[in-house]
This record gives C-alpha cells, structure tokens and sequence, in this order.
C-alpha cells in the first residue's frame, strides 16, 4: 500500500507529533508499506527534495515555509500560509496514494488530502486527530463562541467530516466532541486509538535505576513523593491540589513535587509563597535522559485537567507514568483519556477539582497502605503493557489504514 502522513512537524525536530508520527511511519515501513512524509522544512532538508530516512525506505518530502516561530500570531499563521499553499502542491504531485494520514497541525491540512483525493479518487483521507478547534479556542477564551470565526470553522468541519474516509481520536471524549459534525445520514468510522510511548524506551529494568540526583538535592529521601512533571498550562488547573497541601503541610512525609512550567506556573509559585506550603516543591524540567530516574524515584503520577479541556485536550505524560509503574492520582473531569485509564486498569485515583480534601486523604492512605501502592503499581504497568505502548497501538493503526483498500 502507498501510504502518505502529512504533518508540519516530522523528526528531527522535537515536536510530540512528529514523533509520534516517525513511530507510525517506520511501523508501516516495516510491514512493507510504502510511506511517505509530507512535513515542514523545518531548518532541516533543502526544500521539496524527497529524501529517504535512515535505514529505512521512508520517502520524506520537505515544504518550504520562512520559519518565523510562534512570537506572535500573524508569524505562525505565515508560516501555516506557506505550509498549506506549498504542501497542497507537492501532494497534487505525488502519484496516487492508497491513504492519506492527516494530523491537525496545522488546523484542516486535511483539505491537502483531499485535494489529492479530487484527482485520484480512490484514495482514502484518515483525519488523525490531536487538536479540536473551534472548541479549544473557544472554552480556552481565544475566541468567542457563536462569533463568525466559530460559524466558519464549524461550517469547514463539517464540509471537511462529509468527506473523510475515517477519525481516529485520542479518547472516547474526543470522537464524542467530533462525530457530531459527520452527516447524519451516514455512518463515519471512527476509532479511538491513544497516543503512545515505545515499548523499548522503558524496559522494566528501569525500575532498577538509582535514585534521580535530584532526590539527595531537594532532600527527598523517605518521603511520599507525589510527582507532577509536565506542562502547567491553561489546560490544567490545580485547585485541588493547594488544597491538598494546605492540608497536609504539617506532614513532611508527603511532599509535591512539581515538574515542568507554563501558563499556571506562576499560580503554583504565589500559592507556595502566601499559603506557606513547605512541601510543594516548584522545579524546572529535567533533561529527558533524567526522566526515567525521576520518576523511578516518585511514589505516585499526579495528573490534572481543567473541566474544560475535556474532549480537546488528552494529558500526554499518562504513558511515561505508566510505563515507570507510577499509580495515577487524577484531578479532572471523567471521561478523559486518564480517567478511562484509572478505571479500566485500576491503576489509580480518580477525583474532582472540589476535592482537595479527598486528595488529602487518598494520598495519606496510599502512603500508610504499601501493599495497596504496589497493586496499583503493578495495574499501571499492566496498563501501559496491554493498551499505552507502540507495540499495540501501532497494529490497530495498521488495521485502520488497511482496511476497505481496493
């Protein structure tokens, strides 16, 4: 099968999707597909030359964009311009692909899919999808629901869900948010299939590692430690959480551990200083060949989602969690791609930004239970294993992309 991914972002730059997309692309490869990329120049390859990546058969086509950054809008939406514009005529170029695989960045590349469906008309468009707008936009604040930017992205939805040959979701909010904007008088497949971490990157054997550098550093031999790495963006919020420390901050033994930064940081960073929280410990990212060590080193994953983000947004750092046998405590909304996890997998707490005392407690009763942190330990594991690795979901991406081919 001749299968083409199209993305802004394709290895070796940095961005998650491209990875993720790198993953896809080599599994393909592998099973004896014929795949190609169409990404961003990047700063990487000489623009439009097609080149094959290392040690595989991957044909990797490069668009040309002035790469102005994300300093402001109209240099992001110049760069998308360029992307588009240059993009569409290189997928009008390619002879006739069996599937097109279309991420969402930027917003509606899927109409370069479909473009090259207009000329050969067998092919089929699968919309992988990662971002959801409108509605991101929208309960975020950016953008004002029933405004005509909304009206319009809404309308191009639905002329873009009249035409695709499948939607792939990251969780069972997300294709619950998306599949209204399908024509009701046919059935649109759709499958949820999650984001994932490679299998080889966490072999149990790194629950063997010594401990992070930072446990002697920060002080944080013996204690409970409950580990937030990641984003702290809009996104998430953290309510429950202050709560919860406020609450245990005559308990040393329990401290939070607060990786990472973004928009919320500097909430995080008032509420320590005027709530006097002891055991709430703000920390910059670690280098990514520490990542293992540190949370090796944790005793549980916290993982936080803002009522709003439920459907558009799908917390990322669940895999690597699970993957390190880390037991999730959440504070979100039900129905997210974690909560799912929690309650399919009994790997964790579930909870809601109200709850701050329950986290309280939950976190003490873990901490005074052992036995009971290793059986949500070993579920954990179990759940990365059996549904959060590339090892199984890159055979039910397969499936899709080969299924109704003729």
């Amino acid at each position: 099968m001749r299968i083409t991914i199209i993305n802004q972002f394709y290895p070796p730059d940095e961005a998650p999707t491209g990875k993720l997309c790198a993953s896809l692309a080599e599994h393909l490869d592998r099973a004896g597909h014929d795949v190609t990329i169409l990404a961003s120049i990047g700063g990487y390859r000489t623009a439009g030359q097609a080149t094959r990546s290392t040690d595989s058969s991957i044909r990797v086509v490069r668009a040309w964009t002035p790469r102005l950054g994300k300093a402001s809008i109209l240099r992001r939406l110049t760069d998308y311009a360029f992307f588009y514009v240059v993009a569409a005529m290189q997928a009008l170029l390619l002879p006739r692909q069996d599937v097109l695989v279309c991420l969402t960045t930027p917003p509606f590349i899927v109409w370069i899919a479909l473009l090259h469906r207009m000329i050969h008309r067998k092919a089929r468009v699968v919309l992988w999808n990662m971002d959801c707008y409108p509605e991101v936009a929208e309960r975020s604040g950016k953008l004002r629901a029933g405004s005509l930017l909304s009206r319009i992205t809404r309308w191009n939805n639905r002329l873009i869900f009249k035409r695709l040959s499948h939607l792939i979701s990251l969780d069972p909010a997300m294709q619950t948010l998306l599949m209204p904007y399908a024509p009701s008088h046919c059935e649109l497949p759709a499958t949820v299939i999650p984001n994932w971490e490679p299998a080889e990157r966490y072999p149990v054997t790194l629950h063997d590692l010594p401990p992070w550098e930072g446990t002697d550093r920060l002080k944080l031999h013996g204690k409970f430690i409950v580990l937030y790495s990641g984003n702290m963006g809009v996104g998430h919020t953290f309510d429950a959480v202050i709560d919860a420390a406020e609450r245990l901050r005559d308990e040393p033994a329990i401290v939070f551990l607060m990786v990472g930064s973004g928009a919320k940081r500097a909430l995080l960073e008032t509420a320590v200083a005027e709530r006097n929280l002891p055991n709430m410990i703000l920390h910059d990212y670690v280098d990514r060949k520490d990542l293992p060590a540190m949370l090796n080193s944790a005793s549980v994953a916290l993982i936080t989602l803002h009522d709003w983000a439920l459907g558009v947004m799908s917390p990322s750092k669940l895999h690597a969690n699970l993957a390190m046998a880390l037991p999730v405590v959440y504070v979100g909304p039900e129905q997210s791609n974690v909560d799912h996890a929690i309650k399919t997998f009994d790997c964790g707490i579930s909870l809601r930004h109200d709850q701050g005392e329950a986290l309280a407690d939950a976190l003490r009763s873990l901490r005074d239970h052992p036995a009971e942190l290793q059986r949500l330990a070993a579920n954990a594991r179990r759940a990365f294993d059996q549904a959060y690795c590339d090892t199984q979901t890159l055979p039910q991406f397969e499936a899709v992309l080969i299924a109704d081919v003729g």
